[in-house]
């Protein structure tokens, strides 16, 4: 089976990544079982992106031709692309990679039939970084606001 992981680095001991769409890369595993024959690690390329975060890594992974994912969370958008191309999600939140993967191969780990978070979920979690705009705030630009490029 080909797993998409969401994962930090190319580290088979490090933890899955707790968000999919702003994740740093995908760990691309091949296994016969659980028995890891191959991996590589994909950098996301769109764990920056200002909009649309979770569908663009979801067709990233879709175009590395994987049958199942593992991620520690899926929002609602890339859960529906990922599910319509076929493919298996699986939650593995706070599990190391290794452990996920095993727990796959065994069926204790089970495939989840529904998104595990709501939308923005990465922004929320603190995992994107907003670019510099200008930080009109609540005020609409009626002198209630942040002040020029301050973010949000």
């Amino acid at each position: 089976m080909k797993i998409a992981i969401s994962a930090n680095s190319d580290d088979l001991n490090g933890q899955v990544n707790p968000v999919f769409g702003r994740c740093p890369g995908f760990l691309i595993v091949e296994t016969e079982g659980s028995e890891i024959k191959s991996h590589s690690f994909v950098s996301n390329t769109a764990m920056n992106a200002v909009h649309g975060a979770g569908t663009a890594a979801a067709q990233a992974v879709i175009n590395q031709g994987v049958q199942a994912v593992i991620s520690g969370n899926l929002g609602p958008n890339a859960f529906s692309i990922i599910q319509q191309a076929g493919i298996k999600f699986y939650p593995g939140f706070g599990l190391s990679i290794k452990e996920a993967i095993e727990k796959v191969a065994s069926g204790q780990l089970k495939e989840q039939g529904s998104a595990s978070t709501g939308a923005n979920y990465g922004l929320e979690a603190g995992n994107f970084q907003p670019r510099a705009g200008f930080g009109r705030g609540m005020g609409r630009g009626f002198g209630r606001g942040r002040g020029w490029r301050r973010g949000f």
